[in-house]
């Protein structure tokens, strides 16, 4: 049996639509179990410290790039990190991890950052997990909520929100609380 052609341009268009719109439901698979079988979702709390050191004594920050003939730290600044993450705001307090990666300053009108951080822990119950940050950071607001956007080990495929408050400020070393909520597998 042989179809009728389809003559009118209007009628091509509308068959065009329509096959179109059958590949894409044909080709797009709903699945309710996940192919890495990640279990619940599960949320979790968790607070500590992120000390900031890029001047004086054992820094754990390092200026990387910073715009032609400008003071250090202004806008265009990129700092490279690699962070003590405490349990307290002593930095002689357990330590329970790492902050690695950078940020820029990037705020013209107003003191502000961009982090790229993946936050690692390295002792407890979390050992081997960390979870990242991508997330723009008005460090002279006195709270700051930034983006949680992946993580691994136990916080496999994180997603939240970190609520900041600076602790201590020296110059452009920081301590600041962190205080997180995570989804995650």
């Amino acid at each position: 049996m042989r179809m009728a052609a389809v003559r009118s341009p209007l009628a091509r268009v509308a068959v065009f639509f329509l096959c179109l719109s059958l590949v894409i439901v044909q080709g797009y698979v709903v699945r309710e179990e996940s192919p890495h079988n990640l279990g619940k979702e599960k949320v979790t709390q968790l607070h500590f410290f992120f000390h900031d050191t890029v001047t004086g004594k054992n820094p754990t920050g390092a200026l990387v790039a910073k715009p032609n003939g400008t003071f250090p730290f202004n806008f265009g600044s990129l700092i490279v990190i690699d962070d003590v993450l405490t349990t307290g705001v002593d930095r002689a307090s357990k330590v329970i991890g790492n902050a690695q990666g950078f940020y820029a300053l990037t705020g013209l009108t107003e003191l502000s950052l961009v982090l790229a951080v993946d936050f690692g822990f390295t002792t407890g119950k979390y050992n081997g997990s960390s979870f990242s940050v991508m997330s723009r950071n008005p460090i002279t607001s006195q709270t700051r909520e930034l983006a949680v956007v992946g993580g691994r080990g136990q916080f496999r495929m994180a997603r939240g929100v970190a609520f900041l408050t600076t602790r201590v400020l020296r110059g452009i070393n920081a301590i600041v609380e962190y205080n997180v909520t995570l989804l995650h597998y």
